[in-house]
C-alpha cells in the first residue's frame, strides 16, 4: 500500500509516522485518510500486535490543516460539497468515524507526542489507548468534533481549561490522567518502544481481551453516545450560528489556538 503523507513501518510494533513536517503535520484529509488506512492494515496483519503513531518534525500536531496548498489542491481534485449536508458528512467521516474505528482497533495503540499538539492532534492522540510524552510537550484540548476532553481530563477539570483556553504542559496532563508517562525528549522514542515491545510479548488474545472490556466500560457509561452527541450540538451550531458580535470592522479576535500561544508568551501564565 502506497502513504504520501504517512510513513509506515510494519512489525511485531508497527509504526505510524505522520510525515508533514513542513505544515508540522497539520491534519489534511489525505493524512487523515492514510492514518486510517495504516491502522486498519495494521490491524488486519497477523504481525503487529502494538501500534506506536508519531509525528515527524517539530510538533506532533498542529491540529486541522485550514488551507495548505496541497489540501486546497486535494479539494479542488476531488470536490467538496459545501452545503450543510456535505460540510456535515465531510467532517463526521474525517473527524468522528474514523477517530472511532481508531479508538475500537482491536490492538494496542500508544501516541507517542512531543512538542505541540493542537485540537485535531488532541483528538488524534485522544483516540489511542496510551500516550506517552516528552517533557517539553504541549496538549491543546479540542472542545468540538470528536469531544473527548471531559472523559480524558474530568468534568470540572475539562470545564476550567477549555474555559481558560490554554495549553495543558506535559507534567500538568500526566496528572491529569491524560498522559500515561512523561520522558526527556531524547529519551522518549526509545522509552516507548521498549513499553510497545514488552506489551508486544503478550498474547494477542489477552490485549484483545483487556482493550475490548475497557472500552466496553466506557461505552455503558455513555462515551460513544456523549461523542455522537457532542458532534450533533457542533454541527447544529455551525450551521445556525450568528456572526461574532465582537466583529470590529470586519476584523476577528485571535482565534482560539492564537489567543493560547499568546499566553505561552506571557511570564506566569497557566
Amino acid at each position: 500500500m502506497t502513504y504520501h503523507e504517512v510513513i509506515y513501518e510494519p512489525g511485531p510494533v508497527a509504526r505510524v509516522i505522520m510525515n508533514r513536517p513542513e505544515y508540522r503535520n497539520a491534519q489534511s484529509r489525505v493524512l487523515l485518510e492514510e492514518i486510517d488506512r495504516a491502522f486498519q492494515e495494521a490491524a488486519d496483519d497477523p504481525e503487529v500486535l502494538v501500534i506506536v503513531l508519531s509525528g515527524n518534525g517539530p510538533d506532533f500536531s498542529a491540529g486541522h490543516d485550514l488551507g495548505s496548498p496541497s489540501e486546497i489542491a486535494d479539494r479542488e481534485i476531488r470536490g467538496w460539497a459545501e452545503d450543510f449536508v456535505g460540510v456535515f458528512d465531510r467532517q463526521r467521516d474525517t473527524r468522528i468515524a474514523n477517530t472511532m474505528r481508531w479508538r475500537n482497533n482491536p490492538k494496542p495503540t500508544i501516541a507517542m507526542v512531543h512538542g505541540k499538539c493542537i485540537f485535531g492532534g488532541w483528538m488524534v492522540a485522544a483516540s489511542t489507548d496510551l500516550i506517552f510524552a516528552s517533557d517539553d510537550a504541549l496538549f491543546l484540548p479540542s472542545h468540538t468534533q470528536y469531544f473527548s476532553a471531559p472523559w480524558d481530563l474530568g468534568v470540572r477539570k475539562a470545564k476550567e481549561i477549555l474555559f481558560q483556553n490554554r495549553f495543558i504542559p506535559a507534567r500538568e496532563a500526566l496528572e491529569l490522567g491524560f498522559v500515561n508517562q512523561v520522558y526527556p525528549a531524547e529519551a522518549l522514542e526509545r522509552k516507548t518502544l521498549a513499553y510497545a515491545g514488552e506489551v508486544a510479548q503478550r498474547t494477542p488474545l489477552s490485549l484483545r481481551q483487556i482493550k475490548h472490556s475497557i472500552n466496553n466500560m466506557q461505552d455503558a457509561q455513555g462515551f460513544t453516545t456523549h461523542i455522537n452527541a457532542s458532534f450533533m450540538t457542533y454541527a447544529t451550531g455551525a450551521q445556525f450560528g450568528q456572526p461574532d458580535p465582537r466583529m470590529v470592522q470586519g476584523k476577528r479576535q485571535l482565534s482560539p489556538v492564537a489567543q493560547a500561544l499568546a499566553k505561552l508568551q506571557k511570564p506566569g501564565s497557566s
